[in-house]
Protein backbone atom coordinates (compact mmCIF):
# COMPACT_ATOMS: atom_id res chain seq x y z
CA UNK A 1 0.00 0.00 0.00
CA UNK A 2 1.25 3.56 -0.94
CA UNK A 3 1.28 6.15 1.91
CA UNK A 4 -1.14 9.21 0.91
CA UNK A 5 -2.82 12.13 2.71
CA UNK A 6 -6.12 11.35 3.69
CA UNK A 7 -7.89 13.68 5.87
CA UNK A 8 -7.08 17.04 8.04
CA UNK A 9 -8.13 17.96 11.58
CA UNK A 10 -8.30 21.41 13.15
CA UNK A 11 -6.97 20.86 16.57
CA UNK A 12 -8.04 23.79 18.85
CA UNK A 13 -9.42 24.48 22.23
CA UNK A 14 -12.34 26.79 21.56
CA UNK A 15 -14.10 24.36 18.73
CA UNK A 16 -16.99 26.88 18.87
CA UNK A 17 -14.80 30.30 17.53
CA UNK A 18 -12.70 27.89 15.35
CA UNK A 19 -16.01 25.55 14.12
CA UNK A 20 -17.66 29.37 13.18
CA UNK A 21 -15.14 30.36 11.33
CA UNK A 22 -14.90 27.99 9.11
CA UNK A 23 -17.97 27.46 8.74
CA UNK A 24 -18.90 30.48 7.73
CA UNK A 25 -15.51 30.71 5.36
CA UNK A 26 -16.40 27.52 3.72
CA UNK A 27 -20.24 27.12 3.82
CA UNK A 28 -19.62 23.73 5.82
CA UNK A 29 -22.20 22.31 8.41
CA UNK A 30 -20.97 21.13 11.79
CA UNK A 31 -21.68 17.72 13.17
CA UNK A 32 -21.03 17.68 16.70
CA UNK A 33 -20.24 13.98 18.31
CA UNK A 34 -18.76 13.19 21.46
CA UNK A 35 -15.90 11.01 21.98
CA UNK A 36 -15.35 10.15 25.33
CA UNK A 37 -12.39 11.66 27.12
CA UNK A 38 -11.14 13.41 24.55
CA UNK A 39 -14.34 15.73 24.90
CA UNK A 40 -16.31 16.70 21.51
CA UNK A 41 -14.77 16.35 17.76
CA UNK A 42 -17.21 17.85 14.78
CA UNK A 43 -17.00 17.00 11.52
CA UNK A 44 -17.08 19.44 8.78
CA UNK A 45 -19.32 18.37 6.61
CA UNK A 46 -19.75 19.56 2.41
CA UNK A 47 -23.20 18.01 0.99
CA UNK A 48 -23.69 15.76 3.60
CA UNK A 49 -19.95 14.17 3.15
CA UNK A 50 -17.56 14.41 5.79
CA UNK A 51 -15.06 16.74 4.67
CA UNK A 52 -12.22 17.50 7.66
CA UNK A 53 -12.38 17.41 11.34
CA UNK A 54 -11.52 19.58 14.54
CA UNK A 55 -10.85 17.97 18.32
CA UNK A 56 -9.83 19.48 21.65
CA UNK A 57 -5.95 19.44 22.46
CA UNK A 58 -5.93 16.17 23.54
CA UNK A 59 -1.80 15.47 24.47
CA UNK A 60 1.17 17.50 26.15
CA UNK A 61 2.48 18.36 22.70
CA UNK A 62 -1.19 19.47 21.04
CA UNK A 63 -2.12 21.91 24.65
CA UNK A 64 1.48 23.24 24.33
CA UNK A 65 1.01 24.96 21.00
CA UNK A 66 -1.32 27.27 19.39
CA UNK A 67 -4.14 25.46 17.32
CA UNK A 68 -3.43 24.25 14.21
CA UNK A 69 -4.14 21.77 11.58
CA UNK A 70 -3.22 18.41 11.41
CA UNK A 71 -2.63 15.94 8.21
CA UNK A 72 -3.12 12.19 8.03
CA UNK A 73 -1.26 9.91 6.33
CA UNK A 74 -2.75 6.61 5.71
CA UNK A 75 -0.31 3.38 5.88
CA UNK A 76 -0.97 -0.44 6.18
CA UNK A 77 1.07 -0.36 10.07
CA UNK A 78 0.67 2.25 11.86
CA UNK A 79 3.10 0.31 14.27
CA UNK A 80 5.63 -0.77 11.81
CA UNK A 81 6.14 3.13 10.55
CA UNK A 82 6.50 4.21 14.35
CA UNK A 83 8.91 1.53 14.29
CA UNK A 84 11.27 3.68 12.13
CA UNK A 85 10.59 7.09 12.87
CA UNK A 86 13.32 6.97 15.66
CA UNK A 87 15.78 5.01 13.59
CA UNK A 88 15.54 7.52 10.78
CA UNK A 89 16.08 10.77 12.88
CA UNK A 90 12.20 11.82 14.06
CA UNK A 91 10.30 11.50 17.16
CA UNK A 92 7.36 9.80 18.00
CA UNK A 93 4.79 13.01 19.48
CA UNK A 94 1.75 10.82 20.40
CA UNK A 95 1.98 6.89 20.45
CA UNK A 96 -0.12 4.54 18.49
CA UNK A 97 -3.77 4.27 19.72
CA UNK A 98 -7.15 2.51 19.09
CA UNK A 99 -9.72 5.00 18.41
CA UNK A 100 -12.85 2.92 17.89
CA UNK A 101 -14.57 2.80 14.62
CA UNK A 102 -12.03 5.34 13.17
CA UNK A 103 -8.40 2.98 13.34
CA UNK A 104 -5.13 3.12 14.94
CA UNK A 105 -3.53 6.53 14.69
CA UNK A 106 -0.57 8.42 16.34
CA UNK A 107 1.55 11.46 15.41
CA UNK A 108 4.95 11.78 14.81
CA UNK A 109 7.54 14.42 13.87
CA UNK A 110 10.47 14.61 11.69
CA UNK A 111 14.09 15.53 12.22
CA UNK A 112 13.43 19.09 12.01
CA UNK A 113 9.90 18.77 13.89
CA UNK A 114 7.44 18.98 11.38
CA UNK A 115 4.24 17.10 12.68
CA UNK A 116 1.81 14.62 11.01
CA UNK A 117 -0.30 11.71 12.10
CA UNK A 118 -0.19 8.50 10.43
CA UNK A 119 -3.61 6.45 10.45
CA UNK A 120 -4.05 2.58 9.64
CA UNK A 121 -8.22 2.99 9.33
CA UNK A 122 -10.49 0.13 10.17
CA UNK A 123 -11.91 -1.60 7.32
CA UNK A 124 -15.25 -0.10 5.93
CA UNK A 125 -17.98 -2.83 6.78
CA UNK A 126 -18.92 -5.36 4.34
CA UNK A 127 -22.12 -5.01 3.03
Amino acid sequence: MSAKFIWNELVTPDQQVSGEFFSKLFGWERNVVHVGAHGAYTLFQEDGKDVAGMMNPATDYSRSRPPFWAAYIEVDDVDRYVAKVEELGGTIIAPPEDIPNVGRVCMIADPKGAPVCLITPVPPPSE
